[in-house]
Order: structure tokens, then sequence, then C-alpha cells
């Protein structure tokens, strides 16, 4: 079995009317990189990503926008009502072949999903559609091909009906069980996902030895290490050798070094017994080393969801990465590229991220490059 075939995926970012995009449609190959000016709308395209995700994993409408407005083109003015809103989707590929979801959102003025479609085959499998604007709820419509060809329910407007869809459809007829295929396929597609930022200035500080998951900012990137280390050897051996192909002097091991108060700390074995803390390295090297950690561990070690009932052999994790060359050099970009293109290619991780200019990425075998500035 082809299990990169089998595994979830979102391969389509679509942008209706979001920020500065306007029917934008994004094609997303294992590993991503949108490139262009400042300003051009590469870290956009990744926070409507992380947005779908997050309402996929189930969150509320609320918690996922905290600037509605901010989402709202320039360019939308407002209808008789005064409603401003924007639009966003995807697609997600894998065993019941692509399924779109498109999203409608009300910003103004007030918060709330208007619209949503979820499609396969060609075939509409759930519509939703704001009926009375007093009340916090959308009326939804989903196939059964029973004896009811079409179910109508409400559901809550500041939540994805996709996501709850599981939770209403019983699965008894061909149709109900359609529609259960896309949903699901869908929200296993957006929910294993981590957002990755590294922050040097967090990243020198001892860890809590206990605070072994590592975050979005990768601030406990020390109490990382201590578990990968004895877990992972493979892992942490493959780390050790994106460390001494990307840091500055000899590096013959990467460790974590437990101190008295009982936390880590990142250290680096320079070679006969010396011993250097990782506090002393550059911003780009802490930064390459916690996305080249990222890039070989997975979800059980990253603070990123995971569908428990779905197989983990059935799921890849996908690395949203803004800034992906932010202070890099040459050399570690070209080497974390290599490392991100090898791991991408086995199937178990995507990488979408971004990049000022991605140049040194044209052409590279297995990364596809999105020049917004064209």
């Amino acid at each position: 079995m082809d299990l990169k075939h089998t595994r979830p995926a979102v391969t389509e970012l679509r942008l209706s009317a979001f920020k500065s995009h306007r029917s934008a449609v994004f094609p997303l190959a294992p590993l991503t990189l949108f490139t262009g000016a400042s300003g051009s709308g590469k870290s956009s395209a990744l926070q409507a990503y992380e947005a779908l995700a997050r309402l996929g994993a189930g969150e509320e409408l609320g918690a996922v926008f905290g600037d509605p407005a901010g989402c709202v083109p320039e360019w939308a003015g407002a209808d008789e009502q005064g409603r401003r809103g924007f639009r966003i989707g995807c697609t997600a590929d894998g065993p019941a072949g692509p399924v779109r979801l498109d999203l409608a959102v009300q910003a103004q003025p007030a918060l709330r999903i208007v619209g949503e479609r979820l499609t396969a085959g060609g075939e509409l499998l759930l519509s939703t559609a704001l009926r009375d604007p007093a009340r916090r709820t959308v009326q939804a419509a989903w196939h059964t091909a029973g004896s009811v060809p079409v179910t109508r329910a409400p559901l809550p407007d500041d939540r994805l009906g996709t996501a709850l869809l599981p939770l209403r459809v019983a699965g008894k007829t061909v149709g109900q069980l359609k529609v259960l295929a896309a949903a699901e396929q869908m929200v296993v597609a957006l929910r294993t996902v981590f957002a990755c930022d590294p922050q040097p200035q967090w990243m020198r500080d001892p860890s809590v030895v206990t605070d072994d998951r590592l975050r979005r900012g990768c601030d406990n990137l020390a109490a990382v290490l201590h578990r990968t280390r004895s877990e992972c050897g493979d892992g942490h051996r493959q780390l050790a050798a994106a460390a001494r192909a990307g840091c500055s002097g000899p590096v013959e091991e990467l460790a974590a070094e437990q101190l008295t108060d009982g936390t880590v700390r990142m250290v680096l074995g320079r070679g006969r017994g010396t011993v250097a803390p990782a506090g002393g390295l550059g911003e780009g090297e802490l930064r390459y080393l916690a996305l080249a950690l990222v890039m070989l561990t997975g979800p059980g070690v990253l603070a990123a969801g995971a569908a428990g009932e779905v197989p983990s052999t059935m799921q890849s994790l996908t690395v949203l990465a803004d800034g992906f060359d932010r202070c890099l050099d040459g050399r570690q970009i070209r080497e974390l590229t290599s490392l991100a293109a090898a791991v991408c290619a086995r199937g178990r991780v995507r990488l979408v991220g971004t990049a000022l200019d991605a140049g040194w990425a044209r052409g590279a075998e297995g990364v596809a490059v999105v020049d917004l500035s064209a």
C-alpha cells in the first residue's frame, strides 16, 4: 500500500477574499515555500491555513480570529446591512479523493460563519447558510441518499460544520457514509498541523525537564532534546549530524545537560571533553537547530494535535514555518532545505513555509516555490 496516497493532506489553499488576496488558488506540494517582497501576502497565506487547521480541530471562531476585521480585504465594501467578511478554503486529498471545503466568514458587525460548503466528486455534501441573523445558528443541509435525501438541522455559527458532522451523521446509508468519509478526511488533513516560529531569545534559557513537548516558539528546546536523546536514538543522531553541518566550529554531540536546580540546558560537545552551552550560539544557529528538530520528530514530540481515532500510519504532520530562511546563512539554508525535502519525500511530514527570497530553492529537488511577486 502506498501510504503517501492514503494519508489525508491539504493539497490546495484558496483565498477568495482574505487580506491582500483575491481569487487566489495555491497548489501545495509536500514542501512548498511562499516567496515575495514584504507585503506580498506570504504570511497571510500561512495564517489562513492555520486558521482552517484550528477550526478543523474544533476551536471556536472567536479564538481563531482575534482580529477578524483585519482579515477583510480593503477593497471589500459593506452590503446594505453593513456586513463585511472574508472567504477562505482548501482541498484535501486522500482515500475519499479530492474533498473541497469553502468557508464564508462575516467579520462585521458580528463574527460568524455565514456559509460553508463541503464538496467531493463534484457533489455538494454539506452546505450551510445564515437564515436568521437574530439567531446564533446557521441552517445546515447534508446529503444522506436514504429515504430522506437531505437532512436539515441548525448548527452553531461559531464552529466549522464539517468538524461537527462525525457527531451528527449516523453512517447508515451509502450517502451518509460518503459524507462521513469526506468530512473525516478533511478534518484529519487539517488537525495535525504544527505552526513553528523559533524565538532564539527564549531558547537560550534552561527549560524545566518535564516541559518536553516542543512549543511554537521552541523556547523549551532543551527539555525536548533531553527527551528525544533517550527515546529516539536515530532521530537524535540525525539531528547531531545536522548540527555538525549547520553550526560553526566542531560539533561532536548535541545534548541536554541537567542543572542542579532540576532544569536542563542545551549544550554542544566540541571535542576533547569541551562542552559549550547553546546560549552562546547565534540566532541563525538556534533557529536552524529548532527547525531541524521539528522535521525529524512528530506529533508525539511537538505540541501538535493528532486524530486519535485514526492510526498514526494514516496521518501526516504539516509544519507551518513563517520565515523559514530568517537569520540563516547560505550554508544553513541549503542544509535545512535538503533535510526538509528528504523528510517530506517520505510522506510522513509536509512543510509550508515563507521565505523573503527563495532563489536558492528554485530548481531544488522536491521544493515547490510560489512567487507572490509575480
